[in-house]
C-alpha cells in the first residue's frame, strides 16, 4: 500500500485548490456568515456538479474524494458536500444522486415493521447539513432507509462554526416503504460509512488546520516588532513547527484511512479511528498556537483566521472527540493482544 501521492493525485489536489482560491475565497466565506449573501452556497453547490466532484462515489475513489475534502476544509466550504459524499453516499450508495444534497443520520431513530411498510421515530440531534438535505439515510437497528427530507421536521441549530449547517431533526411517525430499506441490520454497510465519514471529517480539519498555519506564517512574515520579524524570533519558529508537525502527523493518518478504505482493507475502522483522533489533537494545538502567534488580532472578528479555527473546532465534536476515539483505540488493541 503507497503512501505517497501518484502525479494525477497531485495534479487533482493541485487543481481543487486552484478552483476553490477562486470560486470560495474567504471574503465569500465572510460574506455568507454576515448573512451578506445568502445564494452563494447554493451557486458553489452547482460548480461541484458541474465540475463532476459529487461523482466521486465508488469506494476505489475514496483517496481522490479525501484530497478533495481536505481542499474544502481548507477553504471553509460553505456547503453541504461533505455530509452528502462522506456520510449520506457510503449509507446509501445506490441512492446516490449527484445532483442532490444528502445527510445520515447516525442513531435516534427507531424503524417499527407495518403491513405496508416500516414507521420511522424519533430525534437525531447533530445532523451535518440536516436542514438543507433532500433526502436522508437514516441507520436503525432494522437497517438503512432513504427517506425524502419533504417527510421530516428539521430545525437548524447553533453552533460555533457559522457557515456550518447543524441540525435536529424529528421523525414523526414517519410511513416508509420497504423499497425504501436499502441496507439490512445484518450488514457491515453502517460501520463502513462511519469509517468514511470519520475519515472525511479528520481531512477537513486538516485542510483548515493547515489553512492555519498558512495564515500563520504568512503574518509572522509580515508583522514586525523591535524592528525585525517575529517570524525571526526562536519561540515563534517552535510553536509554528510544532504546527506543521502535528498537522502532518494527523494527514498521514487520515490519508492512510483513506487508503484502506478504498482498498476494502480489514484495518479500516482502525485507521479511521486514529485519524479522528490525531486530527482532534492536532486542532487542539494548532487552535491554542494559531491564536497565540496572532495576538490579540487572533481574536477579533474582522481576521479571516477564525473561519479556519472554527471548523476544525467543529470537525473534533462532531462524531465523537479525540479522547472517544483514543478510548476506542485503546479497546480494540486490547482486544487484539
Amino acid at each position: 500500500m503507497l503512501l505517497e501521492l501518484d502525479s494525477d493525485q497531485r495534479l487533482w489536489r493541485d487543481t481543487a485548490r486552484d478552483v476553490l482560491t477562486k470560486e470560495c475565497p474567504a471574503s465569500l466565506v465572510r460574506a455568507i456568515a454576515e448573512g451578506q449573501d445568502t445564494d452563494a452556497a447554493g451557486r458553489l453547490w452547482a460548480s461541484y456538479v458541474d465540475n463532476g466532484w459529487t461523482e466521486l462515489t465508488e469506494a476505489s475513489e475514496t483517496v481522490e474524494l479525501g484530497l478533495l475534502v481536505e481542499e474544502l476544509g481548507r477553504a471553509t466550504d460553505p456547503t453541504p458536500y461533505l455530509a452528502t459524499l462522506t456520510q449520506f453516499t457510503p449509507l446509501a450508495p445506490e441512492a446516490a444522486d449527484p445532483k442532490l444534497a444528502g445527510a445520515a443520520v447516525y442513531d435516534g431513530v427507531t424503524a417499527a415493521r407495518v403491513a405496508d411498510g416500516w414507521v420511522l421515530d424519533g430525534t437525531a440531534r447533530h445532523v451535518l447539513d440536516g436542514d438543507r438535505a433532500d433526502r436522508f439515510a437514516v441507520s436503525t437497528p432494522a437497517g438503512v432507509f432513504v427517506v425524502a427530507a419533504q417527510g421530516v421536521s428539521a430545525r437548524r441549530v447553533a453552533v460555533f462554526d457559522p457557515v456550518l449547517h447543524v441540525a435536529e431533526v424529528t421523525f414523526d411517525s414517519v410511513r416508509v416503504s420497504g423499497s425504501d430499506l436499502v441496507a439490512t441490520a445484518a450488514t457491515d454497510h453502517a460501520a463502513r460509512a462511519r469509517d468514511v465519514a470519520l475519515t472525511g471529517l479528520a481531512l477537513t480539519m486538516v485542510g483548515a488546520c493547515q489553512r492555519v498555519l498558512d495564515l500563520v506564517l504568512e503574518h509572522v512574515g509580515s508583522r514586525q516588532q523591535f524592528g525585525v520579524l517575529i517570524g525571526s524570533f526562536q519561540a515563534v519558529q517552535h510553536k509554528a513547527a510544532d504546527m506543521h508537525v502535528a498537522i502532518e502527523r494527523a494527514r498521514a493518518l487520515s490519508h492512510f484511512a483513506a487508503l484502506t478504505i478504498a482498498a476494502d482493507d480489514p484495518r479500516r475502522r482502525l485507521a479511521s479511528e486514529m485519524a479522528k483522533a490525531a486530527a482532534g489533537e492536532c486542532q487542539s494545538l494548532v487552535f491554542k498556537h494559531g491564536i497565540q502567534l496572532f495576538g490579540a488580532m487572533g481574536f477579533t472578528w474582522e481576521n479571516d483566521v477564525q473561519f479556519a479555527l472554527k471548523r476544525a473546532k467543529a470537525g473534533e465534536l462532531l462524531l465523537g472527540g479525540a479522547a472517544e476515539h483514543r478510548a476506542v483505540i485503546a479497546q480494540m488493541s486490547l482486544a487484539g493482544a
